[in-house]
Formats: C-alpha cells, structure tokens, sequence
C-alpha cells in the first residue's frame, strides 16, 4: 500500500503539479486561439515523452556500457552516472553537445520559473491592492520581483542538499496543494467559487506544510495529503449557496 500512495503521490506531483504553472498553463493561455492551445499542449506532452527518453536510455545504457561506474555511484551520487559515462566513453564533440544541451535546459527552465510567478503575482496581486497602476508602474514592479524571487531561490538552493530533481518536485508540491484544485475547479465546477478557492488554498498548504514537518515518512505522503484537504475545501466551499456568498 505504501509502495501504491507513493508512486501515485508522485505521479500526481509532476503530472498535475506542473498544470498550473509555465510547463502547461502559460503556454495554454499565451496561445491564438483554443485550436492552438489544445494542440500546442498535446504536443508539447508527446515530446515531453520523446526527449525524455534519451537520458533514459542513455542511463540505461550505462549499465551495460560501464556496471562498474553504475555500482560506484547508485547508492551514493546516481545524478553523476549520466555525466560520468558521457566524460569517461563519449567523443569531444558529444560531450560538448551533452553539456551544452544540459546547461541550456537548465538556464531556460530556471529563466521560465522565475519570469513565471513574477508576472502573476505583480498582475493579479499586486495590481489589484493597487488598481491605478500604470503600465511603467507595473513594469518596474515586475522587475523587481523578478530580482526578489531570485535572491530567495539562490539562497535556498545554495543552503539546500536537495537536488536539482528534488527542488523542482517540491516547487511542483506548492501547486499540486495549492494552485491546481482552485484552477481545475474554477473551469469544470459550476459551483465553484471565491470562498471554495480561499478553503481550497489555505486547506491544501496548512495540510501539506503540517505533515511534511509531522510525519514526513507517513503511509500517505504529504502532498497527497495536501492535494485531499484541497479537494475537501473547494466542495466544502461549494456548499455555500452563491445568494449567501453575495450578500457578505
């Protein structure tokens, strides 16, 4: 049973955590028209699938290629057996590309992530504490929150242990618990509203957060935990009819 929650824990955290953010929703709504969005979305998950199968057999392939190197970092270091095998058995021009291609992805993925956030939350929140806000305003605080969010995620990736891999599926973590019930809701449920996206958000993190520091090595992994307690919120803030909802 625990082997079953955790794979479907994380399933959950990389399929729909990464829904509401840049991977899928940004792209979604940044499209023409809904003929593109739906398109765009399908393919981008086909070569989701198609490139990452490369490290995939590239790893595999290690195994055959060099067992020893395999041995020597899986229990230890197994994110150095795929640089390792490229250093130690591929050509100059292959490293060149490898490398290349991995500093690419990560310097876009990163550049992406923080414009991401940034722009939501100078557009939808701070414009709307400060609604006469002129285009430059807006600019400047952008701006500025780009820099902020970066000083913060160097500061916690520099004092973490985590892995690349790792950092990424907690950020997923934050969304599955808090961003893709309110946004999943919002477009399918008809009763869904303000006070059922608040109960959704707030239910979601305080759950997650309580047994990520409580029982972090609990049956039922933290973010599916999180991802129930924001369900339960937005249905139990659906019950609330909508005439009670105006009149407060």
């Amino acid at each position: 049973l625990a082997s079953i929650l955790g794979f479907t824990a994380a399933l959950c955290t990389m399929m729909l955590g990464s829904i509401p953010q840049q991977d899928v929703f940004q792209r979604i709504t940044s499209s023409k028209n809904v003929n593109i969005a739906v398109q765009a979305a399908l393919l981008g998950g086909v070569l989701y699938f198609v490139f990452a199968f490369v490290p995939l057999y590239l790893a595999y392939s290690a195994t055959i290629i060099s067992p020893d190197l395999v041995k020597q970092y899986l229990y230890t270091d197994p994110q150095m057996i795929l640089p390792k095998l490229i250093l130690n058995h591929a050509p100059l021009i292959a490293q060149v590309m490898f490398f290349g291609a991995l500093l690419s992805a990560i310097k876009s993925c990163a550049s992406a992530t923080l414009l991401a956030p940034s722009v939501t939350f100078a557009e939808n929140i701070v414009r709307g504490f400060f609604k006469h806000l002129s285009d430059q305003d807006l600019l400047k605080v952008m701006r500025i929150t780009v820099l902020c969010f970066t000083a913060v995620v160097t500061f916690f990736a520099i004092n973490s242990n985590l892995s690349i891999f790792k950092m990424v599926e907690n950020a997923y973590k934050v969304t599955l618990v808090a961003a893709f019930v309110p946004l999943a809701f919002g477009v399918y449920w008809s009763r869904a509203n303000s006070l059922g996206g608040l109960l959704s958000v707030v239910c979601g993190l305080v759950v997650w957060v309580s047994c990520e520091v409580l029982a972090p090595e609990a049956i039922l992994p933290p973010q599916l935990a999180g991802l129930l307690a924001s369900i339960a919120g937005m249905l139990l803030g659906g019950m609330v009819p909508r005439a009670k909802l105006i009149a407060s």
